[in-house]
């Protein structure tokens, strides 16, 4: 092999290795766990928060909230997402997980198996989260009826049907950071936990790159709908022109003030939401008004 041809043999052995390194799955420290007890009393409230129900209850016009057995079809430019069985069942669902393992998933987006879940799951959002919150989550969640249904393989073509190129997406996009800084009022930071953590309104409400990547300078400007059908509005904008009155009763309700109703997936959001302390309604509200002015 001539010079030329080591130089290149070398480099590409750099690279791949640095890529290998770069897009590897990337778990919390062990000793992050090992300090938590989870309270399943206390993860009923962050189960209504996060909206675990929204996506992952059965898709049957009668399905219990409680029965996490997935199914739910995303369709999006990248291909079909199925929200899978997050049940409490050992085979079919997460019974057989660890607290660790949890923590893993919903703040990492790595598997027990050690492979990345595509953002579908909206790890990036419960990656701000208290990881307290979620052992609490944790411990609520195993106390929900099991259900054996199998989960459902995601529709996904070449080359996004390569997990490990997800690594290269995390690096890219994933951050811990808060979208909305300042000097924020004790209610403002309230709501920016529940809503840009616990609630991920940002997932559906901040349009994205051709990545996937959310756009962060048009934070909450409203987007496109995943499947294709219809767009998700803006919640901040000269267009919105709502007071923290009418989001905090539209959380609660889901009525708007021109006394419309809440449809669609949103319906869904709302009847998790509605049920927590009118305070924690009105946080949010606070909160989606502070980002107007960012």
């Amino acid at each position: 092999m001539n010079r030329l041809g080591r130089v290149v043999l070398a480099l590409a052995i750099v690279g791949g290795t640095l890529g290998w390194y770069v897009t590897r799955p990337v778990t919390l420290p062990e000793t992050v766990s090992e300090r938590l007890t989870g309270d399943a009393q206390a993860g009923e409230r962050i189960f209504l928060a996060a909206g675990c129900a929204s996506c992952h209850m059965g898709t049957e016009d009668d399905a219990d909230p409680l029965v996490l057995s997935g199914g739910a079809q995303f369709e999006t430019h990248f291909g079909t997402f199925y929200a899978p069985n997050i049940s409490p069942d050992r085979d079919h669902g997460i019974g057989g997980w660890t607290q660790a393992d949890f923590l893993d998933a919903v703040m990492r987006g790595v598997s027990p198996q050690g492979q990345h879940y595509y953002p579908a799951f909206p790890y990036t959002s419960y990656a701000k989260a208290d990881p307290q919150d979620m052992a609490d989550l944790y411990e609520y969640m195993m106390t929900l009826p099991a259900d054996a249904t199998p989960s459902r393989d995601h529709d996904l073509g070449f080359p996004f049907n390569i997990r490990r190129s997800v690594g290269v997406w995390k690096a890219l996009f994933m951050t811990r950071d808060w979208a909305v800084t300042g000097d924020l009022t004790a209610e403002e930071t309230q709501g920016r936990y529940l809503a840009e953590a616990l609630a991920h309104c940002a997932e559906c409400h901040t349009p994205r790159n051709a990545l996937g990547g959310m756009d962060r300078a048009r934070w909450l400007e409203g987007a496109p709908n995943p499947s294709g059908s219809g767009r998700i509005p803006a919640i901040v904008g000269d267009d919105f022109s709502w007071t923290a009155f009418d989001i905090s009763a539209y959380l609660e309700t889901g009525f708007t003030p021109s006394f419309d109703v809440a449809g669609g997936s949103m319906s869904k959001v709302i009847a998790n939401l509605g049920q927590l302390d009118k305070a924690e309604l009105d946080a949010i509200a606070a909160y989606i008004l502070r980002a107007a002015d960012e």
